[in-house]
């Protein structure tokens, strides 16, 4: 069985928490075992000490659908505390919000891909520490997609925005406390940063295997499985095809009204999708992207989760599209994520490259070759910060 950080600091003694004012960074899905709380655990444990709390996007209770949706402050109605929103006016923590505490306590369910903008906050609320002179201590959770597999192209500088801030790959591998120990030492943010490690999580488990309850962490993440997809599924974003928004299955559904499906997967024999059967359906999403429209696409049935690779797989089905529909798809315009010039499919691919030479039909494969030097730097980069251990076989 596997205990978090959260269930950990609220068992132990923590003589270095002592007299100190805490804020704590969350948002709903930041629950124990049990399903409590954490902001009301630590109120429960810390009493007064606890004086303030932050959301990130989505709103504390996940309740906004969509980017640039922001959300107010407002005083929390179960701990009577100030509720500072870190998506609303700014996206970083003014520092009379941390006059309001000595420690931030960052207690955030991540999706382990690149484009989640929790990450961000983070970072943003490391360099505010670093800043006004605040401790950090993050309480460590899974990354539901596991600890092992990375995948997909290293985030170029000028591609850099609130969806990508660091050069990291689509999917990294590493849990929120690991990530928090690798930008704030490799990025030179010089917070005082500590993590409260899990016990008992290994880095091959995925979010199944840890007996842990699933909270969704943002309002189109209802399920473990659709954080498998999410690494690839999310550049749809970056266009005029449906990620399955308005639907009950979002980002495993994807589709368009001028899909036709069985010409796209004759397209899509050239590369091997592994772990993943692409079922053809018809579905309507409900709002967002063609509400109310009947699309032709895909479930996407992930068989294998060893062997599954998301970003490949959708990008390979980006480019056959692209050879298919060159008049009826386009790319979304801006803004994205407050970016008002640049593509936001450059933004969430992270290289403006790849979106070339998948137009001129270099194969994915191809791609993937060129990433893989960037990718064993990364690996090589990445394992000073890992707190849980590597098997053998994974080096």
């Amino acid at each position: 069985m596997i205990q978090i950080g959260l269930e950990r600091l609220l068992a132990g003694d923590w003589p270095l928490l002592a007299g100190k004012r805490l804020g704590l960074l969350s948002n709903q899905a930041s629950t124990d075992r049990h399903l409590r709380h954490g902001r009301l655990l630590l109120q429960e444990k810390f009493g007064a000490q606890l004086t303030c709390l932050f959301s990130p996007q989505h709103g504390f209770f996940c309740e906004k659908q969509d980017n640039m949706v922001e959300s107010a402050h407002q005083t929390d109605m179960q701990t009577g505390l100030p509720l500072y929103s870190l998506y609303g006016e700014s996206r970083r923590p003014s520092q009379e919000m941390f006059d309001e505490l000595d420690v931030l306590l960052i207690d955030i369910v991540d999706v382990g891909t690149r484009v989640y903008t929790f990450l961000y906050t983070m970072a943003y609320c490391l360099e505010a520490a670093a800043r006004y002179g605040k401790k950090v201590i993050v309480l460590d959770r899974p990354n539901p997609v596991g600890g092992l597999e990375v995948e997909g192209n290293i985030l170029r500088p000028e591609c850099s925005s609130f969806v990508g801030l660091y050069p990291l790959p689509m999917r990294h591998g590493l849990t929120f406390g690991e990530l928090a120990l690798y930008i704030n030492s490799e990025f030179a943010l010089g917070a005082d940063l500590e993590i409260i490690p899990m016990q008992g999580w290994q880095r091959h488990m995925l979010f199944r295997d840890t007996g842990f309850p699933w909270v969704f962490p943002s309002p189109n993440m209802p399920t473990p499985e659709t954080a498998m997809v999410y690494p690839g599924q999310v550049i749809w974003e970056g266009t005029n095809i449906s990620e399955g928004r308005g639907t009950t299955l979002p980002f495993e559904l994807v589709g368009a009204p001028f899909w036709r499906c069985e010409d796209i997967l004759e397209r899509l024999t050239a590369t091997p999708l592994p772990g993943c059967s692409l079922r053809p359906l018809i579905f309507e999403p409900t709002s967002g992207k063609w509400a109310q429209t009947a699309c032709a696409g895909f479930q996407l049935h992930v068989t294998d989760t060893a062997v599954f690779k998301p970003y490949r797989t959708s990008l390979a089905l980006l480019q056959a599209v692209l050879q298919l529909y060159p008049e009826e798809f386009c790319y979304k315009q801006p803004p994205y994520e407050y970016e008002f010039e640049r593509l936001p499919i450059d933004l969430i691919l992270g290289d403006g490259e790849v979106r070339w030479l998948l137009e001129d039909g270099v194969s994915v494969l191809k791609l993937e070759e060129s990433w893989q030097a960037g990718l064993e730097n990364f690996k090589q980069l990445r394992r000073s910060y890992l707190l849980y251990q590597m098997s053998e076989q994974h080096g």
